[in-house]
């Protein structure tokens, strides 16, 4: 049944998650943001619904940090990135698993190491010749 659907159905092809030139850190620090301030909401709530509400968005906010890091790691930088950035990698693995960290505690400290280490990537993403003309929102 899908291959009749589907047969004339013409093939796309595309060679990174997204269109080139929309690659940004700032979808990673957004979500990081959101949990930082998810995790603060909490704490000022005596409200249960509401303070379960906050672990739910709190930890799909870090899902989508962490979903965002891994395209940037994986598409965006290339191999002379890693090499004029030799701490690159090993600060992706720690932002990534910050990332982790901040799913599993509603303390906002964890949270806002992910945005600091997200802010890191943000730094040597837009030092690179490559984001000139790429990202969102560039800084000002």
């Amino acid at each position: 049944m899908f291959a009749k659907l589907f047969a004339s159905a013409t093939v796309a092809h595309a060679h990174c998650d997204l269109y080139c030139g929309v690659y940004d850190p700032a979808e990673a620090k957004i979500a990081a943001l959101s949990c930082v301030k998810t995790a603060k909401k909490y704490a000022e709530s005596d409200d249960e619904v509401f303070r379960a509400r906050c672990i739910s968005v709190k930890e799909q906010q870090a899902e989508n940090a962490k979903h965002h890091l891994m395209v940037l790691w994986a598409d965006f930088f290339a191999p002379a990135h890693f090499d004029a950035n030799p701490g690159l990698h090993e600060l992706f693995w720690k932002a990534v698993h910050q990332g982790g960290e901040a799913k599993k505690t509603m303390d906002p400290a964890a949270s806002q190491q992910l945005v600091d280490y997200i802010e890191e990537i943000a730094t040597i993403f837009w030092s690179t010749e490559k984001a000139a003309g790429m990202g969102v929102y560039p800084p000002a």
